[in-house]
């Protein structure tokens, strides 16, 4: 009977940007698998009924993102659900996507250097829900005024970071003027106990005013000074071994001239 059937083990839930996949295992030998998502006010919803994965993703169960679930996966024979026979199950730990939705990566969409100041503009990372419009939400519009984002900045070719803070989607920081700058944004959550530091975006670097000093560094410079004064050494050299021919070969043709 469905009794003897195994129950799931290592039931894990990973989310990002509010899309949340629900994995487990082992993979079933003569059995499926049903996924049950328990609200704590919400109705029970069923997801990736009777399958063989072991994974389901569950996102459009959790639109209450400030509820907390609980997921069953009940492990079922194909006619194990037109009976009244209770399908062995095992639960997930709990999960409440507002808290533990890990926060993607923000897309930086423009930058300038210009005089002293290094200003970047950067889009939200969006979610799978979507408005009524049939435009996709962003974190932003989830989070609201609990998000903030960094920006993380340094001198090209320099290793001591600096940041600034903004809850807007733009940043406008003063710098240097004769150097380079490179940096990247995360995404913070300030009120969350964990997963509060979002994934980094890309790390991207200024080029306005750039030498070749600041591509290539002083080592190259010295490498190319060994070089030339190698270079004028060796022309030296030459010169005089090339000074002392000449005056020994005249010296070989005035020799008859002297025996006479």
């Amino acid at each position: 009977g469905n009794s003897e059937l195994p129950t799931a083990v290592n039931i894990t839930w990973s989310s990002i940007n509010f899309k949340t996949i629900l994995q487990w295992q082992p993979k079933p030998s003569g059995y499926f698998y049903t996924v049950e998502i328990h609200g704590q006010t919400s109705d029970t919803k069923k997801k990736c009924t009777l399958t063989t994965e072991t994974e389901c993703d569950v996102t459009d169960a959790l639109r209450n993102v400030k509820e907390t679930y609980t997921a069953h996966i009940l492990s079922v024979k194909s006619s194990g659900m037109d009976n009244f026979e209770e399908p062995p199950f095992a639960s997930s730990e709990k999960f409440t996507p507002y808290n533990q939705t890990i926060l993607g990566r923000p897309e930086i969409q423009h930058y300038t250097q210009k005089d002293s100041k290094l200003n970047v503009v950067f889009r939200d990372p969006l979610t799978p829900y979507m408005f009524p419009n049939g435009s996709f939400q962003s974190v932003r519009d989830i989070f609201k005024h609990d998000l903030e984002y960094k920006l993380y900045y340094w001198k090209d070719q320099s290793s001591g970071k600096k940041d600034a803070t903004t809850k807007s989607h733009k940043f406008e920081i003063s710098v240097d003027n004769t150097n380079n700058y490179c940096f990247y944004i995360q995404g913070i959550i300030p009120s969350r106990r964990e997963n509060r530091i979002g994934q980094e975006s890309m790390v991207l670097c200024t080029s306005v005013g750039r030498t070749i000093l600041d591509e290539y560094g002083a080592e190259v410079f010295i490498i190319i000074a060994v070089i030339a004064i190698a270079v004028i050494t060796l022309a030296i050299v030459l010169s005089v071994i090339l000074c002392k021919r000449k005056k020994a070969k005249t010296a070989r043709e005035k020799e008859p001239l002297n025996g006479v």
